[in-house]
């Protein structure tokens, strides 16, 4: 039995008891109440139970770049951050996942070193279009593709008839896409990247091209009857698109990131290339248009699309955005800063709770995840929301020593992380490989 005197389940913030049995949640009723069990958990008044939170936007990087991250410090991140699932993108590694064999390859890696539950994402890329079923029946979650240059070449992008391609494929077998919304050709008729001005490289991924790139995958969703998810929305200008596309019936959701809900353009320090992250933040208005689009329902997700490399990636020593990797690693510092953000403007942790583990678990299909509730898996995060703390990246789990979150307070500090009704501590890795249809 766990007992805490807050804890967020389906009544709202309220004192229960959760009862565990074999990894489970059995029971869970009203704080005080008297169930049996041979040991009892007691929390202390000053943190909230909350379910794992699940995390559906992770690189990990491995194999094949793991010296960027790698399964077991990706997954000691997640569990010092709170979050018990993550769901790991198909590129980056090499090979990508973008075939059975591929995938294969990938959960080799995992295998016995992952220390939260772990899943996988395939990849559409031009020519695979007859990999998708084998990769939807071999377990992936769905599937990822670009619409411009994903940085690495072994992941080439989708052209509109390639998107159509692959949308015709997934439809058939009820499978979700999930796109980086961004438009080549604007993206080429922007001004070019290169120096340390910040400015400069936001104006190099215009908010057109993240417009005029949903208003395509719309289009393509609603000609193929096909679900589609937009991922890292930046843009504010594009929420009226998805509001009006769900009105008329197309299966749309989306997603946005802690770095687009905490920090501002205005604020970015030129040749602070920790920061670079593609689409990019943007603007202190934009940010509050973001906030409100969580607020109306309109953005269903926040997750953290953490994106690491080595140090020398992010090329401080020159400060050029234009040559600098593009990627914020947040894995483990979600939370706090969302909840830091969340509380200034009058979100609650149910609020938080709602975006980071219910609605993410539900967008991936994950059927005993993200809820305090019987039936489901007894992933726990035990957090301090009246705590605060300064970050300081050499202490963070990620692989490289690299955040945009450095020497930033935030508010609340996770205190412990379990696992299927058992604490995490890194010491033995205890996740598991997540199949589509087996979470």
């Amino acid at each position: 039995m766990v007992r805490a005197a807050r804890a967020v389940t389906a009544e709202g913030e309220v004192p229960a008891t959760v009862g565990i049995d074999g990894g489970r949640i059995v029971a869970v009723e009203p704080g005080g109440a008297a169930l049996a069990g041979d040991r009892v958990l007691e929390l202390d008044d000053d943190v909230v139970l909350l379910p794992g939170l699940v995390d559906t936007h992770v690189h990990v990087n491995d194999p094949g770049r793991a010296e960027w991250e790698g399964f077991e410090t990706a997954t000691r991140a997640a569990a010092a951050g709170g979050v018990t699932t993550i769901v790991d993108m198909p590129l980056n590694s090499l090979p990508p996942t973008v075939d059975v064999a591929a995938l294969e390859v990938k959960r080799k890696a995992a295998t016995g070193r992952v220390h939260v539950d772990v899943g996988f994402w395939g990849g559409a890329i031009p020519g695979n279009a007859g990999e998708l079923r084998g990769l939807h029946e071999a377990g992936v979650f769905g599937f990822k593709c670009f619409l411009l240059h994903s940085g690495v070449d072994e992941f080439p992008p989708l052209d509109p008839a390639g998107l159509d391609e692959a949308l015709r494929e997934l439809s058939s077998f009820d499978a979700l896409m999930i796109v980086h919304a961004e438009d080549a050709h604007e993206i080429d008729e922007a001004p070019e990247p290169h120096g340390g001005r910040y400015v400069d490289f936001l104006h190099s991924r215009p908010r057109t091209a993240e417009n005029l790139a949903i208003s395509q995958v719309i289009e393509a969703a609603r000609r193929n009857s096909a679900r589609a998810h937009i991922l890292h929305l930046s843009s504010s200008d594009a929420l009226p698109l998805i509001v009006a596309a769900r009105r008329d019936g197309v299966a749309l959701t989306a997603e946005t990131c802690p770095h687009y809900l905490s920090f501002v353009a205005e604020e970015i320090r030129d040749g602070a290339t920790q920061f670079k992250c593609c689409p990019p933040i943007r603007e202190a208005a934009n940010r509050e248009l973001l906030w409100q689009g969580l607020a109306d329902g309109v953005i269903d997700t926040i997750v953290s699309d953490h994106s690491p490399c080595t140090p020398e990636l992010k090329r401080f020593d020159s400060g050029d955005f234009g040559e600098a990797w593009g990627g914020i690693s947040s894995l483990q510092l979600g939370l706090p800063a969302i909840w830091t953000q969340a509380r200034q403007r009058g979100f609650a942790l149910t609020d938080v709770v709602r975006w980071m583990a219910e609605r993410p678990a539900a967008q991936a299909g994950m059927r005993r995840k993200g809820h305090l509730a019987v039936g489901y898996d007894a992933d726990f995060c035990v957090f301090a929301p009246e705590e605060a703390f300064v970050v300081d990246v050499a202490k963070l789990k990620h692989r490289n020593p690299v955040s945009a979150y450095d020497r930033r307070p935030l508010a609340g500090v996770v205190r412990s992380t379990w696992l299927r009704g058992a604490e995490i501590t890194g010491d033995e890795p205890r996740g598991a490989l997540l199949t589509r249809g087996n979470c």
